[in-house]
Parts: C-alpha cells; sequence; structure tokens
C-alpha cells in the first residue's frame, strides 16, 4: 500500500503573514472552500486570539464548516508560570471549536533563556500542560517544535526533552520547524532521524521555511527519514522567503515517492490558479506542476522530441495535474514548433503545406521587428487567421486623435481620445478622457462598442508590460507593448502590440484585445 502523508496547509496563517498579502473574510472563505475541495487533511485557519478578524472568521466557519477537511486553530503554549485554565489564549483555542489545534512551544534552549527569559524547566512545563489540558478537551494536538533544528544544533538533549514532554503529554503530532529556513536538507534529514530514534512511537510532521531556498528539499528529506505530516503554504507564501510551496511537495510526494496525499491532483493547477487569483498575486510562471510555463517548450529540438515522445523534456504528463503542454514561438522556431498551436485553429495545415512555412516565416519577420507571440497567444490566433482569410473583423477603427493638457486644471495628467469606428456599414464617433492617453482610449473605444457589444463592458486589463527593443536608438526606439485581459469568466488572454510610438503599440494591443474576445463570444 502507498504511504500516507497528512497535508496540512497553513496559508490562512503562514501565508497571510507574506508581504503584501491581506485576506478579508470572504477570501478567507473561498480559500477553505478550495482547500477542502482539493482534499488537504488539515487547514489551519489562524489564530482566534490575534486580532478580531480571525475570531469571527472562526465563528463563521462554525456555520460553514468544510465537508472533508480538519479545520485547525493555531495558538502558543501557555504563558510562563500561568495555570492553563487561566490562560486566554487557550480559552480563545477552545472557543474556537476546531477538532485540531496547532500549538507552538519553544524547543530551542537559547529561545527559552534569551527570548522568554524563563528557565528550561518552565518551559518543558508549558508544553506539558498546554498539550494535556487541550487533550482532555477532546482536542487533536498538533505540537509545533518552534526552532528545533536551531535547538537540536545547540543542545540537541534539551530540544529532544521538549519533544517528549509533548509527546508524554499526548500530543498527536510532534512537527519539527525550521523557523528560520536555515537548515539545509542533510542536516535536517540526520536531526528527523535522531528525533523518531528518540520517540519511535510518536507521529513526526515537518514545517520548513525557504529562507536558504531548501524548503521543499528539506520537506522531502523529513519524509526520507519517516515524517508521515507536511506542513506548508499552497503557493509557498510566507514571511520572509515564504514556506515550503505544498504544490511542489504533492507533485514529489505523488509521483516521485508514490506516496498517497488524499488529494485530487488533476485539479492542483486550477485550484492554485484560484488561490493566487483570492491573494491578488500572479502565480510565478516556473513553479513547478502549476507555472504556465512548467511544461513550456521553446527550442526547436525541444520541442521536435517532445512531439515524438513527450517524456523526453516533460518529467510527468501535464495533465496529471490540471496543466498543459505549450510550444513557445519565437525566431527560431521551425514548422515542428508552430504546427501544434495552428492545429487549434487550422487543423487542415501540415508539415508540408505551404501555407505552415508562410507562417512560420511572417513570424521569424514579427519577432525580428520586434513581436513576440511566445507570450501572446490571442495576437497569434488573429495573426493566422488573417493571414489564411479566415478571419472576418468585427470592427474597423477609422481614425483616432489624442489630445492632452499640461498642466491638468485639477493637478492630474489628463488626457483625451475621439474614436470613430464602422460595424457593418454603420459608424460610431465616441469621445473620452482619461488618466494618460491609453486610459483615454480605452474608456472611448469601450462606449463606441458597446451600442453594438454590450459584452465588451466585462472586459478587464489585468496586466500591461512595456519593453524598449532597441535601447541604442534612445526616444526613437521600437517599443512592445503585451497587454493582459480578462473577460470576467476566468479566461485570461495576451496580446501584443509594437512601434516606436508606445500609444500606437498600446493601442494595437487594445484591438486585438477586443477583437480576440468577440471571437471568443462568436464561438
Amino acid at each position: 500500500m502507498k504511504q500516507h502523508i497528512a497535508i496540512f496547509d497553513t496559508t490562512l496563517r503562514d501565508g497571510s503573514q507574506a508581504e503584501s498579502i491581506s485576506y478579508s473574510l470572504q477570501d478567507k472563505l473561498h480559500i477553505v472552500r478550495a482547500l477542502d475541495g482539493f482534499g488537504v487533511t488539515y487547514i489551519e485557519a489562524g489564530n482566534p486570539a490575534s486580532n478580531p478578524k480571525d475570531l469571527h472568521f472562526f465563528e463563521l466557519l462554525k456555520e460553514n464548516p468544510p465537508k472533508r477537511a480538519k479545520l485547525c486553530a493555531f495558538g502558543a503554549t501557555v504563558h510562563p508560570f500561568t495555570p492553563v485554565e487561566k490562560d486566554k489564549n487557550l480559552q480563545s483555542l477552545l472557543a474556537a471549536e476546531t477538532p485540531a489545534v496547532a500549538v507552538v512551544g519553544k524547543a530551542s534552549a537559547d529561545h527559552v533563556t534569551e527570548i522568554l527569559q524563563i528557565d528550561k524547566a518552565e518551559n518543558l512545563r508549558m508544553v506539558r500542560d498546554t498539550v494535556a489540558y487541550l487533550k482532555a478537551a477532546g482536542k487533536e494536538v498538533i505540537f509545533d517544535a518552534e526552532h528545533f533544528f536551531d535547538g537540536y544544533r545547540a543542545d540537541a538533549a534539551y530540544a529532544l526533552s521538549v519533544l517528549s514532554a509533548a509527546n508524554e503529554a499526548g500530543a498527536d503530532v510532534l512537527c519539527l520547524c525550521d523557523t528560520n529556513g536555515g537548515t539545509l536538507p542533510d542536516e535536517l534529514k540526520a536531526a528527523v532521524a535522531a528525533a523518531k530514534a528518540a520517540l519511535p512511537e510518536a507521529t513526526f510532521g515537518i514545517h520548513c521555511h525557504n529562507d536558504s531556498g531548501c524548503a521543499v528539499a528539506a520537506t522531502l528529506a523529513a519524509v526520507d527519514a519517516g515524517v508521515t505530516h507536511v506542513q506548508g503554504t499552497f503557493l509557498g507564501l510566507g514571511e520572509r522567503c515564504g514556506n515550503a510551496a505544498l504544490t511542489t511537495v504533492i507533485g514529489n510526494l505523488s509521483f516521485k515517492y508514490n506516496c498517497d496525499c488524499g488529494v485530487k491532483l488533476g485539479d492542483m493547477k486550477r485550484v492554485a490558479g484560484e488561490i493566487a487569483e483570492i491573494s491578488n498575486i500572479r502565480m510565478q510562471r516556473s513553479m513547478p506542476y502549476v507555472g504556465k510555463c512548467a511544461f513550456a517548450h521553446k527550442g526547436g529540438m525541444h520541442i521536435d522530441a517532445v512531439m515524438k515522445k513527450p517524456s523526453s523534456f516533460e518529467h510527468i504528463e501535464p495533465s496529471k495535474v490540471g496543466n498543459e503542454r505549450r510550444f513557445l514561438l519565437s525566431e527560431v522556431a521551425g514548422r515542428g514548433t508552430v504546427l501544434p498551436r495552428l492545429h487549434k485553429f487550422a487543423p487542415e495545415l501540415t508539415k508540408q503545406s505551404p501555407e505552415t512555412a508562410a507562417i512560420v516565416e511572417e513570424v521569424k519577420q514579427r519577432e525580428y521587428a520586434g513581436y513576440q507571440y511566445e507570450g501572446a497567444d490571442a495576437s497569434f490566433e488573429l495573426l493566422v487567421k488573417r493571414f489564411l482569410g479566415k478571419w472576418k473583423p468585427h470592427f474597423n477603427v477609422i481614425m483616432y486623435k489624442l489630445s492632452e493638457d499640461f498642466p491638468a486644471p485639477d493637478g492630474e495628467r489628463q488626457s483625451t481620445a475621439v474614436i470613430k469606428i464602422e460595424v457593418d456599414g454603420k459608424t460610431q464617433t465616441a469621445g473620452a478622457m482619461g488618466i494618460g492617453p491609453l486610459h483615454a482610449l480605452d474608456t472611448a473605444m469601450r462606449e463606441a462598442l458597446t451600442a453594438f457589444y454590450p459584452e465588451i463592458g466585462e472586459l478587464r486589463m489585468s496586466d500591461y508590460k512595456v519593453r524598449v527593443i532597441e535601447t541604442n536608438k534612445a526616444t526613437d526606439a521600437t517599443t512592445r507593448v503585451l497587454m493582459e485581459t480578462t473577460d470576467g469568466n476566468k479566461n485570461v488572454f495576451v496580446t501584443i502590440g509594437v512601434s516606436t510610438d508606445v500609444v500606437e503599440a498600446s493601442f494595437m494591443a487594445l484591438v486585438d484585445a477586443f477583437e480576440y474576445a468577440l471571437s471568443r463570444n462568436d464561438k
């Protein structure tokens, strides 16, 4: 039988401590639903004693608990020289009414004497009394041994005595924490092995931070040493350099270690995207398993090999984690690179078709002029359809005009745009003001097009990048604009514009975005 590994997600606690992350109550509820549907074992929902938002959140979760995952409230051991029944933080943990609780306690002698400024015996008392009190209340208790690896390095006997105190008091899991993320995998594995040898009957977990870039590798090393409980955040979010990314950990445990993590692997990319969207961040394109580039191929020889034998450059089948294979277009692309992209909307073309050769040559010429279609799938599709005569435009831009006021009366830069379009022989003129020329053009375009295509109102730009191609030409340089757009239904596409005029390049990308969105509605 496959070894089962319990997955403990702490996105809502450790993840929320990352810079620029701030979850609303609704955000938290959405993340709980996403993680629960994916199948993680535990969801650490926060510290009910730390702030009113977390306290309110636990009240909401009582009304709408997850269907599968165990909710876990987080807290610390009892305060020094305080009886457990009088400790307000422990009472908050019980009031949260979660089936599991995670309590953190010091496992480093230096931290006990220098940070808590108490003697080591009192710290052992705090650990023992806290765990026993929560167990008596019917809780599943996960003891997080904070700074265990630093403590083990400096005073192994004391670090192990902290684990023994928690174990004797009835802790269900002893989670060893690399709290400052500085322990390398080999050293960490040896320390885990020593802890298991000292307490062979205990269940061990691992919690790694990424300060040395080894959080995932260290987590896997701990599993090698026998831990069966793995903590991390879904996307690796966390304080400083973050935590172990569970998407990578789960992928490796499932496909490399042949472990059972109890999750829906085919949903992993989708759930990662949902959590990134809720977190208001752009997920790293290069993230293993779930990143947009995880199965993207650019080199001509690589693409040729993948088409013949995918495993030559792919360590797993992308669909197993809900991802997809992508062939990137560039000036080094050959017919074998372009053909899979063409088959999405021109399935009749073959490698020998003269149109295929002509499209490849057109792409190379445009790349030389500054275009880059590997990141602009929507504009590439429009280019090919126009080239093959398969495209009927939804509108034509007859003219546009821009003017700007310097300085603006209200102190902000003010632009005015007038645009005239034609749709099926009917013309529409619209004008708008905006903060900058692109904003004004976008607003005017929407006003003109909405009369014919009301669905245009759902579109919004989600990212915008400008790059100067020929820096030696100074202000006369060619500029490339990449515009990412979403249609409100989780469909995201990228268009491109290239010109020596950055406004014109932006407008080209904007027109392609509207055209592509309307073509999707046609489908």
